[in-house]
Protein backbone atom coordinates (compact mmCIF):
# COMPACT_ATOMS: atom_id res chain seq x y z
CA UNK A 1 0.00 0.00 0.00
CA UNK A 2 1.48 3.08 -1.06
CA UNK A 3 1.82 5.78 1.92
CA UNK A 4 0.83 9.36 1.79
CA UNK A 5 2.67 12.13 3.60
CA UNK A 6 1.55 15.51 4.50
CA UNK A 7 4.84 17.24 4.51
CA UNK A 8 7.59 16.52 2.49
CA UNK A 9 10.79 18.16 3.36
CA UNK A 10 13.28 18.98 0.36
CA UNK A 11 15.89 21.46 0.57
CA UNK A 12 15.04 22.06 -3.02
CA UNK A 13 12.56 24.63 -3.71
CA UNK A 14 12.16 27.65 -6.31
CA UNK A 15 13.83 30.95 -5.64
CA UNK A 16 10.33 32.69 -4.18
CA UNK A 17 8.78 29.72 -2.32
CA UNK A 18 8.89 31.18 1.11
CA UNK A 19 7.21 28.73 3.08
CA UNK A 20 4.71 31.29 4.45
CA UNK A 21 1.82 29.31 4.19
CA UNK A 22 3.77 26.79 6.29
CA UNK A 23 5.21 29.38 8.81
CA UNK A 24 1.68 30.69 9.99
CA UNK A 25 0.83 26.40 10.42
CA UNK A 26 3.65 26.99 12.94
CA UNK A 27 2.44 29.87 14.66
CA UNK A 28 1.72 27.69 18.04
CA UNK A 29 5.86 26.97 18.09
CA UNK A 30 6.29 30.77 17.32
CA UNK A 31 4.30 31.91 20.52
CA UNK A 32 6.60 29.00 22.64
CA UNK A 33 9.17 30.71 21.19
CA UNK A 34 8.11 34.50 22.25
CA UNK A 35 7.63 33.01 25.36
CA UNK A 36 11.23 30.80 25.81
CA UNK A 37 13.02 34.43 24.74
CA UNK A 38 11.36 36.87 26.65
CA UNK A 39 11.41 34.48 29.51
CA UNK A 40 15.05 33.81 29.24
CA UNK A 41 16.10 37.64 28.48
CA UNK A 42 15.28 38.37 32.05
CA UNK A 43 15.91 35.03 33.76
CA UNK A 44 17.78 35.25 36.95
CA UNK A 45 17.23 39.00 37.37
CA UNK A 46 16.83 40.98 40.42
CA UNK A 47 13.91 43.42 38.93
CA UNK A 48 12.81 41.06 35.88
CA UNK A 49 11.03 43.07 33.46
CA UNK A 50 11.48 46.21 35.00
CA UNK A 51 14.82 46.33 32.88
CA UNK A 52 12.47 46.91 29.90
CA UNK A 53 11.79 50.35 31.98
CA UNK A 54 15.05 51.41 33.51
CA UNK A 55 17.36 50.95 30.54
CA UNK A 56 15.65 53.36 27.58
CA UNK A 57 14.87 55.47 30.94
CA UNK A 58 18.39 56.15 32.14
CA UNK A 59 19.29 56.30 28.21
CA UNK A 60 16.70 59.42 28.16
CA UNK A 61 18.33 60.59 31.32
CA UNK A 62 21.62 60.32 29.55
CA UNK A 63 20.53 62.19 26.16
CA UNK A 64 18.87 64.93 28.33
CA UNK A 65 21.89 65.85 30.07
CA UNK A 66 24.35 65.52 27.25
CA UNK A 67 22.42 66.42 24.10
CA UNK A 68 19.80 68.45 25.46
CA UNK A 69 21.65 71.03 28.08
CA UNK A 70 25.11 70.63 27.24
CA UNK A 71 25.64 70.60 23.47
CA UNK A 72 22.33 72.38 23.44
CA UNK A 73 20.91 70.86 20.09
CA UNK A 74 17.32 71.24 18.42
CA UNK A 75 14.75 69.35 19.30
CA UNK A 76 12.07 70.47 16.41
CA UNK A 77 11.67 68.81 13.44
CA UNK A 78 9.83 71.89 12.21
CA UNK A 79 10.33 75.56 12.30
CA UNK A 80 7.79 77.39 14.51
CA UNK A 81 7.08 78.85 18.25
CA UNK A 82 6.66 75.03 19.82
CA UNK A 83 7.46 74.05 23.41
CA UNK A 84 8.65 70.26 22.96
CA UNK A 85 9.39 68.87 26.49
CA UNK A 86 12.67 67.57 25.69
CA UNK A 87 13.09 64.74 27.94
CA UNK A 88 9.65 63.17 26.30
CA UNK A 89 11.95 64.09 22.70
CA UNK A 90 14.02 62.11 23.85
CA UNK A 91 11.99 59.04 25.31
CA UNK A 92 10.23 58.57 22.28
CA UNK A 93 12.99 58.41 19.60
CA UNK A 94 15.02 56.01 22.11
CA UNK A 95 12.24 53.56 22.48
CA UNK A 96 11.68 53.18 18.79
CA UNK A 97 15.28 52.75 18.40
CA UNK A 98 15.73 50.25 20.97
CA UNK A 99 13.11 48.14 19.67
CA UNK A 100 14.73 48.43 16.05
CA UNK A 101 18.40 47.73 17.09
CA UNK A 102 17.26 44.94 19.24
CA UNK A 103 15.17 43.05 17.29
CA UNK A 104 17.69 43.76 14.33
CA UNK A 105 21.12 42.65 16.70
CA UNK A 106 18.93 39.17 17.62
CA UNK A 107 18.23 38.24 14.48
CA UNK A 108 20.66 38.63 12.82
CA UNK A 109 22.24 35.99 14.93
CA UNK A 110 19.38 33.89 14.83
CA UNK A 111 21.36 31.00 12.58
CA UNK A 112 23.59 31.00 15.55
CA UNK A 113 21.79 31.11 18.49
CA UNK A 114 19.14 28.29 17.38
CA UNK A 115 22.28 26.36 15.63
CA UNK A 116 21.10 23.42 18.03
CA UNK A 117 17.90 23.39 17.74
CA UNK A 118 17.99 24.14 13.62
CA UNK A 119 20.04 20.78 13.20
CA UNK A 120 18.12 18.34 15.26
CA UNK A 121 14.45 19.13 14.18
CA UNK A 122 12.93 20.22 12.21
CA UNK A 123 10.44 23.88 11.85
CA UNK A 124 10.09 26.58 8.85
CA UNK A 125 13.10 28.68 9.70
CA UNK A 126 11.70 31.87 9.84
CA UNK A 127 9.89 30.74 12.81
CA UNK A 128 13.15 31.92 14.80
CA UNK A 129 13.36 35.88 13.34
CA UNK A 130 9.62 36.25 13.66
CA UNK A 131 9.47 34.96 17.44
CA UNK A 132 12.40 37.39 18.12
CA UNK A 133 10.16 40.18 16.29
CA UNK A 134 7.46 39.69 18.41
CA UNK A 135 9.19 38.89 21.44
CA UNK A 136 10.62 42.42 21.52
CA UNK A 137 7.36 43.51 21.12
CA UNK A 138 6.57 42.62 24.03
CA UNK A 139 9.14 44.91 25.67
CA UNK A 140 8.37 48.22 23.11
CA UNK A 141 4.59 47.97 24.72
CA UNK A 142 6.04 48.48 28.16
CA UNK A 143 8.39 50.87 27.65
CA UNK A 144 5.75 52.74 25.51
CA UNK A 145 3.04 52.59 28.57
CA UNK A 146 6.13 54.57 29.92
CA UNK A 147 6.26 56.83 27.35
CA UNK A 148 1.90 57.23 27.94
CA UNK A 149 2.92 58.58 31.52
CA UNK A 150 5.38 60.72 30.87
CA UNK A 151 2.98 62.53 28.05
CA UNK A 152 -0.37 62.32 30.74
CA UNK A 153 2.32 64.67 33.06
CA UNK A 154 3.14 66.89 31.19
CA UNK A 155 -0.18 67.30 29.14
CA UNK A 156 -1.43 67.45 32.86
CA UNK A 157 1.31 70.46 34.05
CA UNK A 158 0.80 72.25 30.51
CA UNK A 159 2.89 74.91 29.55
CA UNK A 160 3.39 72.47 26.18
CA UNK A 161 2.31 71.90 22.88
CA UNK A 162 1.91 68.63 22.82
CA UNK A 163 -2.15 67.64 22.33
CA UNK A 164 -3.82 64.62 21.29
CA UNK A 165 -4.60 64.07 17.51
CA UNK A 166 -5.91 61.50 15.24
CA UNK A 167 -2.09 61.55 14.16
CA UNK A 168 -1.90 59.19 16.88
CA UNK A 169 -3.60 56.25 15.29
CA UNK A 170 -0.70 55.97 12.70
CA UNK A 171 1.53 54.57 15.81
CA UNK A 172 0.29 51.02 15.07
CA UNK A 173 1.74 51.41 11.69
CA UNK A 174 4.82 53.09 12.61
CA UNK A 175 5.49 49.69 14.73
CA UNK A 176 4.53 47.67 12.55
CA UNK A 177 7.33 49.34 9.97
CA UNK A 178 9.59 48.73 12.46
CA UNK A 179 9.13 45.37 13.20
CA UNK A 180 9.40 44.66 9.11
CA UNK A 181 12.51 46.50 8.44
CA UNK A 182 14.38 45.80 11.57
CA UNK A 183 13.87 41.98 10.95
CA UNK A 184 14.13 42.54 7.18
CA UNK A 185 17.78 43.97 7.46
CA UNK A 186 18.25 41.68 10.67
CA UNK A 187 18.00 38.20 8.14
CA UNK A 188 19.93 39.82 5.93
CA UNK A 189 22.81 39.79 8.03
CA UNK A 190 21.98 36.68 9.43
CA UNK A 191 21.94 35.32 5.54
CA UNK A 192 25.47 36.65 5.06
CA UNK A 193 27.07 36.25 8.24
CA UNK A 194 26.61 32.33 7.86
CA UNK A 195 29.75 32.33 5.37
CA UNK A 196 31.84 35.47 6.14
CA UNK A 197 31.57 35.17 10.40
CA UNK A 198 33.34 38.45 10.84
CA UNK A 199 31.13 40.26 9.20
CA UNK A 200 29.07 40.32 12.48
CA UNK A 201 31.54 42.13 14.45
CA UNK A 202 30.45 45.02 12.54
CA UNK A 203 26.90 44.78 13.55
CA UNK A 204 27.52 46.91 16.81
CA UNK A 205 29.45 49.19 15.21
CA UNK A 206 26.89 49.91 12.16
CA UNK A 207 24.33 50.41 14.28
CA UNK A 208 25.94 53.19 16.05
CA UNK A 209 26.70 54.87 12.90
CA UNK A 210 22.95 54.52 12.26
CA UNK A 211 22.15 55.89 15.28
CA UNK A 212 23.82 59.27 15.13
CA UNK A 213 22.26 58.84 11.23
CA UNK A 214 19.00 59.18 12.83
CA UNK A 215 17.20 62.38 14.04
CA UNK A 216 16.98 60.60 18.08
CA UNK A 217 19.14 62.63 20.14
CA UNK A 218 18.70 65.97 17.58
CA UNK A 219 15.70 67.29 15.85
CA UNK A 220 15.01 67.38 11.99
CA UNK A 221 15.69 71.09 12.19
CA UNK A 222 19.31 69.93 12.53
CA UNK A 223 19.63 69.01 8.97
CA UNK A 224 20.73 71.45 5.90
CA UNK A 225 17.26 71.82 3.46
CA UNK A 226 19.96 71.07 0.73
CA UNK A 227 20.84 67.69 1.95
CA UNK A 228 17.10 66.66 3.32
CA UNK A 229 16.25 63.87 0.58
CA UNK A 230 19.62 61.94 0.66
CA UNK A 231 18.88 61.68 4.53
CA UNK A 232 15.73 60.81 4.11
CA UNK A 233 17.02 57.69 2.36
CA UNK A 234 17.54 56.76 5.72
CA UNK A 235 14.33 54.37 6.36
CA UNK A 236 14.33 55.08 10.33
CA UNK A 237 14.37 59.26 9.75
CA UNK A 238 10.66 58.77 8.66
CA UNK A 239 9.60 56.52 11.15
CA UNK A 240 10.96 58.37 14.30
CA UNK A 241 10.42 61.95 12.70
CA UNK A 242 5.65 60.34 12.36
CA UNK A 243 6.28 58.56 15.54
CA UNK A 244 7.14 61.88 16.95
CA UNK A 245 4.19 63.87 14.95
CA UNK A 246 1.99 61.30 16.04
CA UNK A 247 3.12 61.40 20.00
CA UNK A 248 3.23 65.40 20.06
CA UNK A 249 0.35 65.98 17.77
CA UNK A 250 2.70 68.59 15.60
CA UNK A 251 5.73 68.19 14.08
CA UNK A 252 7.33 66.93 10.62
CA UNK A 253 5.71 64.17 8.17
CA UNK A 254 6.21 63.90 5.18
CA UNK A 255 3.96 61.58 2.59
CA UNK A 256 6.09 61.58 0.06
CA UNK A 257 9.03 60.33 2.08
CA UNK A 258 7.44 58.13 4.87
CA UNK A 259 5.67 56.27 1.47
CA UNK A 260 9.80 55.54 0.45
CA UNK A 261 10.60 54.44 3.96
CA UNK A 262 7.95 51.79 3.40
CA UNK A 263 8.89 50.97 0.08
CA UNK A 264 12.40 50.58 1.22
CA UNK A 265 11.33 48.48 4.25
CA UNK A 266 9.75 46.40 2.00
CA UNK A 267 12.20 45.79 -0.49
CA UNK A 268 14.75 44.97 2.46
CA UNK A 269 12.23 42.76 3.98
CA UNK A 270 11.76 40.64 0.73
CA UNK A 271 15.52 40.67 -0.01
CA UNK A 272 15.58 38.96 2.94
CA UNK A 273 13.26 36.32 2.88
CA UNK A 274 14.56 35.19 -0.26
CA UNK A 275 18.27 35.06 1.00
CA UNK A 276 17.19 33.62 3.82
CA UNK A 277 15.22 30.83 1.83
CA UNK A 278 18.56 30.19 0.11
CA UNK A 279 20.63 29.94 2.92
CA UNK A 280 19.10 27.90 5.32
CA UNK A 281 19.15 24.78 3.12
CA UNK A 282 22.82 24.62 3.60
CA UNK A 283 24.03 27.02 6.72
CA UNK A 284 24.60 23.54 8.88
CA UNK A 285 26.92 23.03 6.41
CA UNK A 286 29.08 26.54 6.37
CA UNK A 287 28.45 27.51 10.44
Amino acid sequence: MKQSFKYQINSKHKLFDLHIKETFEYRDLIFLFVKRDFTALYKQTILGPLWAIIQPLLTTVVFTIIFGSLAGLTTADIKGDFVIPGFLFYMSGNICWNYFSTTLSATSNTFLQNRTTMEKVYFPRLVSPIATSISNLISFGIQFGMLIVFWLFYFMKGNTSIQLTPMILLVPLVVIQLLILSTGVGIIISSVTTKYRDLAMLVGFGLQLWQYGSPIAYGLGLIPQKIMFLYMLNPVTPIITTFRYAIFGFGYFNLGYYLMSWIISLVLFFIGLILFSRIERTFADTI
